[in-house]
């Protein structure tokens, strides 16, 4: 199955669009990572080198592959610089009318037989196709998992109106950044988050009535299910605001108030304990 795509173009250089860049230049596709911020730019360069230089260190690749892919990588914050990839994968905000926003703006400059892609955790793909207007059979859906340079899974998603060659074409995409693609159909959460936040949410349950403490629970879940991290640990790492969000849209998407966040995990959002990135969450990460 062949994907017939030169050039890879990122949208958003935060930690998933940074790691979907680096992948995708490893695997020797030129990439260009876009973000309106140039010091988000910097950072995200800045993590590329030291992540790259970490590679080399430990022997998984050599100081000419890592030379290699960095020279694969261009830095922009001008929307025009994506106009010639052949495939663009958005990587921001997990906020449908956002991204509906920008790829609405992106759209009338891409009149070629590009792709447009997002890495949208739980949006409905059909939905957020429809700012594309006749191009929305160009349109998919292409969940990485963080951190993406060592999390091997795809989760690929088909709109209502993404046409079977554009399916083909990403399912090889995937794998050609050796990835594993595993193709899902375009309802709230798909299949990774249909299964994982319900659970994730039914650990702040457990620890909201008292059952067990947050660390008990997670080493119940550790080493009774063989879980490399428990469900509230992963939830910091992931996000909780971010937890809290995709919770809403499938409780949404789905019409079933089940899937609605935990009072306590809003709790916690409302109070800015969001986990790692803030230093604090279901655990104090400040040291």
């Amino acid at each position: 199955m062949s994907h017939n795509i030169n050039t890879v173009a990122v949208i958003g250089s935060g930690q998933m669009g940074g790691g979907i860049a680096q992948v995708a230049a490893t695997a020797s596709f030129p990439t260009t990572i876009y973000d309106q911020s140039p010091e988000a730019l910097k950072k995200c360069e800045a993590l590329h080198d030291k992540l790259l230089a970490r590679a080399v260190e430990k022997g998984r690749m050599s100081q000419e592959d890592a030379d290699a892919t960095k020279s694969r990588i261009t830095y922009a914050s001008d929307l025009s610089a994506l106009e010639s990839a052949d495939i663009v994968i958005e990587a921001i905000v997990e906020n449908a009318q956002i991204k509906k926003d920008l790829f609405a703006k992106l759209a009338p400059k891409m009149t070629g037989n590009q792709i447009f892609a997002s890495n949208t955790s739980s949006i409905s793909i059909t939905d957020l196709a429809t700012s594309v207007g006749s191009a929305a059979d160009r349109f998919i859906g292409m969940h990485f998992f963080n951190p993406v340079p060592v999390m091997k899974l795809v989760e690929v998603i088909k709109g209502l109106a993404t046409s079977e060659d554009t399916t083909n074409r990403v399912l090889a995409l995937a794998e050609a950044m050796g990835k594993t693609a595993v193709p899902a159909n375009d309802r709230a959460g798909f299949v990774s988050n249909r299964i994982l936040m319900p659970m994730i949410n039914e650990a702040f349950y457990t620890w909201m009535e008292g059952v067990a403490e947050p660390e008990h629970i997670d080493e119940i879940m550790k080493l009774g299910m063989a879980h490399p991290m428990g469900p509230l640990r992963l939830a910091d790492f992931i996000g909780l605001d971010t937890c809290a969000n995709i919770m809403e849209v499938m409780a949404d998407g789905l019409s079933d108030p089940r899937y609605l966040p935990c009072p306590l995990l809003k709790q916690l959002v409302t109070a800015g304990r969001l986990g790692d990135k803030s230093g604090q969450g279901v655990y104090d990460h400040s040291k």
